[in-house]
């Protein structure tokens, strides 16, 4: 199977004004859940449950609602997990977002309970949808994490509007990278998307921070040639990527005032990447 990464070269651009982007921008906080406080209801952050970007913005943060001065062609998203709540998907489609990643589980002991929600919500107001799993190495092995996320909720199916499945990987709640030396990390990331490809046929795409990567593989894992990257970069350009990723596929640059991410092309160039 070929995974497809959409990067910048070859294809037609088009160049959008940081005015477009702020008016977008205060849109969001004017009409977005508060990601301050955890609705009523709802789970926040506990010793078994975090959110995408939860270690990268203690280690990386970012101002409010930061967004490109000027980027080539993108498709607006977001990425929520429990901390959200029920989401007005309604809102958040009359926004101009296109896709959603929705938290499914957590190590082998965590399902997000909001995930029916949120991910037939965003599914059914028409955004193409995918589901992440927060990548907890010192609890089990990766192919252990990547059975539990397909079994409650990673899997995928090539309908045109199911992305593969995301590992989020940052530092750890309790140590930077969880314990293990940076080639054990390496052998943990494998091991979960091998386990994740034989389960899917798909790749999982690698959510990281460039500077986590750096210090808890060492660079000694080449991830480039199969993974799609998500990369965490709160500023107005996605900076140095990880190890030899040429481009990314996916941008987290804010989590102000919750998670929001590009890809790196058209919405066509998504449907592609869901259908496999």
């Amino acid at each position: 199977m070929t995974t497809h990464h959409w990067g910048p070269a070859g294809r037609a651009r088009r160049r959008l004004t940081a005015a477009v982007f702020a008016a977008a921008a205060a849109l969001l906080v004017a009409t977005a859940p508060n990601a301050s406080a955890a609705p009523a209801g709802t789970s926040a952050e506990t010793p078994d449950n975090h959110q995408m970007g939860a270690s990268i913005r203690a280690h990386e943060p970012g101002g409010a609602a930061v967004a490109p001065a000027a980027v080539e062609e993108t498709t607006p998203g977001i990425d929520v997990s429990s901390y959200q709540g029920a989401v007005d998907w309604q809102s958040y489609w009359n926004q101009g977002k296109r896709f959603a990643y929705v938290k499914a589980t957590e190590g082998t002991g965590y399902q997000n309970p909001d995930f029916t929600q949120q991910y037939n919500g965003s599914y059914n107001v028409g955004m193409i949808r995918g589901a992440y799993h927060y990548a907890r190495p010192d609890l089990s092995g990766g192919a252990a994490q990547a059975d539990y996320f397909v079994a409650h909720g990673g899997g995928w199916s090539k309908d045109g509007k199911t992305l593969p499945g995301t590992l989020d990987i940052e530092w750890g709640p309790n140590s930077a990278c969880y314990g293990l030396s940076q080639s054990a990390m390496v052998s943990w990331i494998k091991a979960f998307s091998d386990e994740y490809h034989a389960k899917t046929s798909r790749w999982p795409v690698i959510y990281t921070a460039t500077s986590w990567w750096t210090q808890c593989t060492g660079n000694q894992g080449d991830f480039s040639s199969t993974n799609p990257l998500w990369v965490a970069a709160y500023s107005s350009s996605p900076g140095a990527l990880p190890y030899n990723w040429g481009f990314y596929t996916f941008w987290q640059y804010t989590s102000t005032p919750l998670d929001q991410d590009y890809f790196s092309a058209g919405i066509d160039r998504l449907k592609v990447l869901a259908t496999g």
